[in-house]
């Protein structure tokens, strides 16, 4: 059953994130929690995580051989983690090594926040952490996945599964979506965007987006939804509608869900509700406290629209966000 971990948000100093690496494990996804929890954050003026590698070996062998990583703590660093990542490698049919599926297991037990990046599901679920319960990996193994682990409620088609205190990301630029993830859920929208736009990155791609579009690359320039989007986010307070959407981009609303189902992997509604969403939290962030102000100025329209939508998307309610995030939170 999915739980929220008792280290989600520590009452004093910065949120300590240990990745665990370990033989032939993929340097971009080691990259990508390196560039979201480990480097410093002048523009915001604190650090966020406390970030350490580890490894079982004082020499670890990435991918393929590309380079040998030195230097890092030794494996007994994710016993004092609020969030392990657990090695990724593509060799998944190869079992993982004994101590590191003992880590992962002490790191369950005491309520530390398990985070998997696309072959890390095998990992997780190798440790049996991830017995009925939900997860997503890479769509390449995904039949090799529920082959071997059948009791985990395995949702191939999605960018990231939040399921609480396990939280799992399909292949490569997935990993960044779901550190962003993290982020958010940790310190809110606000400084969420901040890591995303020094990442040049898109500050949210909702986890049920799809991982896989079977589509080339768009051939005319002139089919990028970029200036429809950027037109939207100028006006999220108006009354917009698909249809406003599709006449801005000069096409039919049909045409319009086509192209964000290949582009985006996502419906025009649904961005636009998501876009109004992350709108309402950096609003409650910067201190408006009248929910009816952020429902009327996110687009939202009511404060009881505001409320589900947040209790759905973020599973908390406005005025917890508040407390979590906004100005007067510690």
């Amino acid at each position: 059953m999915a739980k929220e971990s008792s280290h989600a948000v520590r009452a004093a100093g910065p949120h300590r994130v240990v990745v665990i690496v370990d033989e032939n494990s993929n340097p971009f996804e080691l990259g990508c929690a390196t560039e979201v929890f480990g480097l410093r954050r002048p523009e915001i003026g604190r650090d966020l995580y406390d970030f350490r590698l580890c490894s079982p070996e004082p020499r670890t062998l990435m991918r393929d051989g590309f380079f040998t990583l030195t230097g890092v703590a030794a494996l007994e660093a994710a016993d004092a983690a609020d969030t392990v990542i657990v090695p990724n490698r593509p060799d998944v049919e190869v079992p993982r090594r004994p101590a590191v599926l003992d880590a992962v297991r002490r790191a369950h037990a005491r309520g530390a926040r398990l985070v998997g990046f696309c072959s890390g599901a095998f990992t997780l679920a190798e440790a049996g952490v991830l017995d009925g319960r939900r997860a997503t990996a890479h769509w390449q193994w995904a039949d090799s996945f529920r082959a071997r682990f059948p009791s985990v409620r395995l949702e191939p088609d999605v960018l990231f599964v939040d399921d609480g205190d396990i939280l799992t990301a399909a292949g490569s630029a997935a990993a960044l979506d779901l550190g962003l993830h993290l982020v958010r859920r940790d310190h809110g929208a606000e400084i969420a965007n901040s890591v995303s736009r020094r990442l040049v990155f898109a500050a949210h791609r909702d986890g049920g987006q799809r991982q896989f579009v079977e589509r080339p690359m768009p051939d005319l320039p002139d089919e990028s939804l970029a200036p429809v989007l950027a037109w939207a986010q100028e006006r999220l307070d108006a009354p917009l509608t698909v249809s406003d959407l599709a006449a801005r981009a000069a096409v039919s609303p049909a045409t319009l869900h086509r192209r964000f189902r290949a582009q985006l992997g996502t419906t025009p509604l649904a961005w636009l509700t998501g876009e109004r969403l992350a709108l309402a939290c950096r609003l409650i962030e910067r201190g408006e406290s009248r929910f009816d102000v952020v429902a009327r100025r996110s687009g939202l329209g009511t404060a009881a629209h505001l409320r589900a939508l947040m209790r759905r998307e973020t599973g908390i309610t406005p005025s917890a966000y508040r407390r979590r995030f906004g100005p007067a939170a510690t």
